[in-house]
Parts: structure tokens; sequence; C-alpha cells
């Protein structure tokens, strides 16, 4: 790692986050020499550092929590948990430490030059790097990759502070606050929501629209909501927040409800947890003839290729959906292209998942999707009531569900909730990259007793004897 800014590079990509560093290795193994710019010690960005990574490990913890409490049910009782919340933030520390360490060493083994330092576009063909020691130099480059991820978004007029906090103060886990308001439904602030409340926090939650979770198939996030209603205090769906005052003994929050009528609530802590944007805004792109759309993602081809035919864009400021695993995909097409080699992004199907106990996860066509937009399909929905795995486990909260074209009997959505939803999925994401058909799943021998035979299940139901 250095501060020394070189003149010239044959590959320049700027963000070392899951799309950055993994473009960055693969062109090496390419054979192109490559620079990496990013102002942290090792790779990693924001998904290590400050989301996916820290947030999962909390989410482990709440996860051990909740069963000590839980298993009482099933004749295992322990003490209640001490919870030494220092330890806690120190391991989630090392596991980053830990990953974040190996990035580094690879950024050795592929003999990549790294700059710890920040990169703004001159021109076309030139960047202005600022190294973290302050210097300041211009590196001349022939292609580049632009991977500078994203940030959370705050309401307008807020300020961060101890006691206001976005995703990011919410992962340092600086106390366990008595009180805590998510301001927003979506996965982010219900994941942080849940490793709050199993620490000992009474957490609330607020949303702008009618339910949580906007995107995915109601049947699925039902699941999640009656389980949430026994761990949080309380929802208030359709309510906006209209104002926030910090205050010597808590935050002063003023709601408003869909028919306009205001009540006031005082928090120990607020989490702003209402989406991320894209970094573009200081990258210099005004200076160059990249476009952005009018959410202010850049405008990429197949090859994520930008207007600048020698500068790619990949990850978060390419567009949705904002994920470590489609930034991966991209940045191997990237790397291709860079090195002269074909290469199209073209999935099938990309897997989200929501890390919430019970989780969701769902890739391709969507129940919600094919009805805005008239799709004839046929659904095979399976609950977990029957499934052997589930009862052993003390969980049949969980579906699992298929979604097929009644002509072809192709596969154009899988989604499933329940405990380890976000490794059932990848079925389906193999399903739809294959083109299979539901009869392919079911055809499939899935081991016993397992949660995958919920997905051979619901294949088996799509067909009558």
């Amino acid at each position: 790692m250095s501060d020394v800014i070189p003149a010239t590079a044959q590959l320049v990509v700027v963000g070392a986050g899951p799309g950055g560093y993994h473009a960055a290795f693969k062109a090496a193994e390419l054979g192109l020499s490559v620079t990496l710019i990013d102002p942290a010690v090792n790779p990693g960005g924001v998904c290590l550092y400050r989301g996916c990574i820290p947030s999962k490990a909390l989410l482990h913890v709440a996860k051990l929590v909740d069963e000590a409490h839980e298993s009482a049910a099933i004749g295992v009782t322990f003490a209640r948990p001490e919870i030494d919340i220092d330890r806690v933030r120190a391991w989630k520390d090392e596991v980053i430490g830990k990953l974040t360490g190996g990035l580094g060493q690879k950024v050795t083994q592929k003999k990549l030059t790294y700059v710890r330092g920040t990169a703004r576009l001159k021109d076309a063909h030139t960047l202005v790097v600022t190294a973290q020691d302050g210097t300041v130099g211009e590196l001349t480059f022939e292609q580049a990759i632009l991977a500078t991820g994203s940030q959370p978004v705050m309401l307008p007029g807020v300020t961060k502070s101890d006691r206001i906090v976005n995703s990011t103060g919410a992962l340092e886990l600086k106390d366990v606050p008595a009180t805590m308001l998510v301001v927003g439904g979506g996965y982010i602030g219900l994941e942080l929501g849940s490793v709050y409340a199993s620490l000992g926090s009474k957490v609330s939650v607020v949303e702008m629209t009618n339910g949580l979770l906007p995107g995915a198939d109601r049947d699925l996030v039902s699941v999640l909501k009656r389980r949430l209603d026994t761990k949080f205090a309380g929802f208030k769906l359709e309510t906006k927040v209209a104002g926030l005052k910090e205050k010597k003994d808590g935050v002063e929050v003023t709601f408003e409800s869909a028919k306009g009528e205001q009540s006031v609530e005082t928090f120990d802590k607020v989490l702003i947890s209402i989406g991320r944007r894209p970094n573009t805004a200081d990258l210099g792109l005004e200076n160059t003839a990249i476009k952005l759309d009018e959410r202010k993602f850049v405008v990429v081809d197949g090859q994520r290729r930008t207007a600048e035919p020698n500068i790619f864009a990949i990850g978060d400021i390419a567009g949705e959906p904002m994920l470590a695993h489609k930034a991966y995909a991209e940045a191997e097409v990237a790397a291709e292209a860079a090195a002269g080699r074909k290469a199209t992004y073209d999935p099938r199907a990309i897997p989200a998942v929501v890390f919430t106990d019970p989780e969701i996860a769902w890739c391709g066509l969507t129940e919600t999707e094919a009805r805005a937009k008239g799709i004839k399909v046929k659904t095979a929905k399976l609950p977990w009531r029957g499934n052997g795995r589930t009862l052993t486990l003390g969980r049949e909260d969980g579906i699992t569900k298929l979604i097929v074209d009644p002509d072809t009997d192709r596969v154009l959505g899988m989604a499933v909730a329940g405990p380890g939803a976000g490794e059932l999925i990848a079925e389906g994401v193999l399903a739809m990259e294959m083109a299979a058909v539901s009869e392919d799943m079911r055809r499939t021998i899935h081991p016993h007793p397992t949660l995958s035979e919920t997905v051979y299940d619901a294949a088996q139901s799509l067909f009558k004897a």
C-alpha cells in the first residue's frame, strides 16, 4: 500500500469495494498492469467495512441471543444471556480485519499498485489523485473502471450525531439504547433494527408506504412481519417523519399520518435508513462525455462501458440493484472487456436477500411484478408446516414459492421466506440461468430431511397425478 501516485497506468480502478477489488484482481489475472485507488488501508469498501459483513456479524450475535431465549420451548433453558457490547464490537471488527487484511495480501500477491487516496477525472484519460498524506498528482491511464459505490441517504435538513445515525453509525454499536426508532422499512433498517431489538432495545419502525420491504411479495413479507410483531415495539405505516429535534434526553420525533394527523414521541436513538445514493457527484464526470440517468446512475452498455469507450462503471454507481454480488458479476465482465475479451453482462436473475429472522430471498419475476405487467403465470406456494426439517428446527414459519410460465413450464422466478432462505435461493438462480422448467426441479433428487426439499415439493405441486 502506498501514497506514491504513479504517472501512468494501463488500467486504473477507482474504488476498492466488491466490484473494484474483484475487477482489479481479475484484470491482473488476465495480464493487465493494474492500479487500484481507495482511501482505506486495505480493499473492502462499504460492504466489508460498513455494510454486508459487519451487519451479518451482528445478526449472528442477535440470532444466538434469540435462540437462547426461544430454546425453552423445546426443553432447553439457558440463563439470560449477558452481552458484553465491547467484546461484540471487537469481534465484529476482528471479522472485518481478517477479511480486509486478506484482500490486502492479495493486492501484493497479484502485484497491483495500490494507492491510498481519492481520484477525480480531469478528462477521459487523466485522473487527479489526492493521496492520504495530502499529495496531489496526475495519473494518465489507458483504461479505467469506476467503482466508487454508494452512501446512505439522510433526511433533508437532518445532521448525523450520536443520537441520529445512518447505517454506518448503527454498525459502530457504540451503545444499546433503551429505545430506538428506525426510519424506513427497507431491508437495511429491518436488519439493523433486529440486531438492536435482540440486544435489548425497544425498536419501533416508521415507513411512508403501506407495507414493509417495498418490492417484495406481500405473502413473503407477512411471514417476517408476524415474527417482528413479537420482537419490535411497533410499526407506523403510511406515516412520515415531519420533524426531528435533538434534545438533552433524546430525539423528539414528529410523525404525520397519511391523513395529516401529527403525533410526537421521544427516542434515545434514531436510525435513518431510507436508501442509498450512488457516489457520482465528485468524480469529475462533467469533464468527460460520461452520462448520468435521472437517478444519477452512470449510463453503461452491456460491457459496462460508459459513453467514454475506455472508461467502465460497475457496482452501485452503475444502477440497481445496489448489491455486492451484482458488482462482482459486473466486475468480471468489465475486466474481461478491458483485456480485449468478449464479455456481456446479461444475468437472467439477480438474487435479493433480506437477512432478518426469518430471512426473505427472491430472484427473477415476482408475483407483484407479474400482476403489474399483466404477465400470466402459474404459482406454487408451499408453507413449511409439513416439512420435516423445519419441525426438527422448531421453525415452521416459512414458505417456498415457484413462479413458472403456464405454457412452457419455464421457471420465471423463485422466492423463499424462512430460516436459510438466502442459501436456498441459489437453486432458483441456477434454474433460471439454465432455462430450467419446474419438472427439472421436481426430478432433481433433494436430500432428506432438508429445507431444500421445500423447493422440490413446490415444484411437485405443479403437477397432477
